[in-house]
């Protein structure tokens, strides 16, 4: 279904029953078909609400930067919410996503009852390490418009980041290139350049106001976001971390099964 917000039109996916509903918030390239390997199992407990976020999927990419700052867009997915007369939500973000997630669950707060982070992180706690970061994704952003989508995809499966995946079948990796090539040039330049990681708010600041239940997700081969996991359990009230092993950045793709039964636990208060 598609729904407009602030003129913007949104494609969201919604299925499954149960409340409160799941809200699931793909990361960095990506967008609803993200969590598809997962909407049975967990929609048989749940509702599921699979937004594409702006720049990204089938919404809309808007030429104007303001759209795509990470607090105009956690306005917009309040805005969603409202359309389809959600009031309480689960929360599940990846990635992009789970600073998104957070996002709102620091500006939303009695609407979050859960929050899922996977391999997320609340910003760069500092002003240069946030500026040093907005000149490398304005750089990667120059690179999307001059070489264009298929270039970038070749450039960004190579990152350290992603390592992890070249040991996962070939038809797995195959599916999630043809989903990344199917975004456009001004949405995920924008998106680098209006929600990416230093142009966000750092929320370090502010992880302690958090009054829902918080699960942070790291995979064992992911260091960096290990150690971010573990600053952030500093200041959580009520924080559960779960290192899920053999996996690297992307738990959700590298180990689905096990990812997926974490989610369905946390949510039915086993973990």
């Amino acid at each position: 279904m598609d729904v407009t917000i602030d003129g913007i039109r949104y494609h969201v996916e919604v299925c499954g029953e149960g409340a409160p509903p799941l809200v699931l918030l793909h990361g960095f390239t990506g967008d609803a078909s993200t969590w598809k390997p997962f909407y049975d199992a967990w929609g048989k407990h749940t509702t599921l609400i699979a937004p594409d976020i702006i720049g990204h999927g089938k919404t809309e990419s808007p030429k104007g930067l303001p759209h795509y700052q990470i607090e105009s867009v956690a306005h917009d997915l309040e805005g969603i919410l409202d359309e389809l007369g959600v009031n309480e939500i689960d929360l599940l973000g990846y990635s992009m996503g789970g600073r998104l997630a957070l996002t709102f669950a620091l500006l939303f707060p009695n609407r979050v009852r859960k929050l899922i982070l996977e391999s997320a992180s609340p910003g760069l706690a500092t002003d240069e390490e946030r500026e040093l970061r907005r000149m490398k994704d304005a750089e990667l952003a120059q690179f999307i418009k001059e070489h264009g989508i298929k270039s970038f995809v070749e450039y960004w499966e190579e990152i350290p980041l992603f390592s992890s995946m070249k040991r996962l079948p070939t038809s797995t990796n195959d599916s999630i290139r043809s989903q990344r090539l199917s975004n456009n040039t001004i949405g995920l330049s924008n998106s680098l350049l209006g929600m990416g990681t230093g142009s966000q708010p750092s929320w370090w600041g502010q992880l302690y106001q958090l009054a829902c239940e918080v699960l942070l997700l790291t995979g064992g081969q992911d260091k960096k976001f290990c150690g971010i996991a573990e600053g952030m359990m500093k200041a959580l009230k009520k924080g559960d971390w779960l290192v899920v092993e053999n996996s690297g950045h992307t738990i959700h793709v590298e180990e689905r099964e096990k990812f997926g039964t974490i989610v369905s636990d946390f949510l039915s208060k086993k973990i």
